[in-house]
């Protein structure tokens, strides 16, 4: 078992994690989830669904996204093929971190990838075309506990490298309300 680098992100819980890569001139291989070597650095999750989608142009934005309680999900998330900026926004209502963020880019590159647990909202930007994204998630879809906040909320301050008007966004993203506006998390500090 090789544990991946493990870093924790300064909103508590998040992480970046790199496994590592064996190459050679065909290419490379890395064990991306290992339930044993992620619970040695602290992060002991039940995955029960896998996700992947595909952004065909570079400057698509999707999130932020979370679903409410008792439908929280912890994510596992990784880029397959291209190059995004993941970004993590603390949404539990007392936390210290509460809605602060943190902002990681990941590519096929670089193989880094953020784990992010529940009580965080989630999104991405996409920074070349036909970028895949993939995911697991710990709790699965529940259309009804859906949520998106406003990407470029101001009270948020994320430093997005696009502006609204030139992000490509869903029809339920480009709707989305101000955090202040959302049934949130609440807090545990055990």
């Amino acid at each position: 078992m090789v544990l991946p680098e493990a870093r924790e992100l300064h909103l508590k819980g998040a992480y970046v994690l790199t496994p590592r890569r064996y190459g050679d001139d065909r290419g490379f291989f890395a064990e991306t989830w290992n339930r044993r070597a992620l619970a040695e650095v602290g992060i002991d999750v039940d995955f029960v669904q896998d996700n992947h989608s595909l952004s065909r142009q570079k400057g698509t934005v999707r999130g932020l996204h979370y679903q409410v309680p008792p439908h929280g999900q912890a994510k596992l998330i990784r880029c397959g093929r291209g190059r995004l900026i993941d970004v993590v926004v603390d949404i539990r209502k007392g936390s210290p971190t509460f809605g602060q963020h943190d902002a990681v880019e990941l590519s096929a590159e670089n193989g880094v990838q953020v784990f992010i647990p529940e009580g965080f909202a989630h999104g991405f930007v996409t920074r070349e075309d036909d970028t895949e994204i993939c995911y697991k998630c710990s709790g699965y879809y529940a259309p009804g506990a859906d949520r998106s906040v406003r990407f470029d909320d101001p009270a948020l301050g994320i430093d997005w490298p696009i502006t609204r008007a030139d992000a490509v966004l869903s029809d339920k993203d480009a709707d989305a309300l101000p955090l202040a506006e959302h049934t949130l998390f609440t807090w545990d500090a055990t």
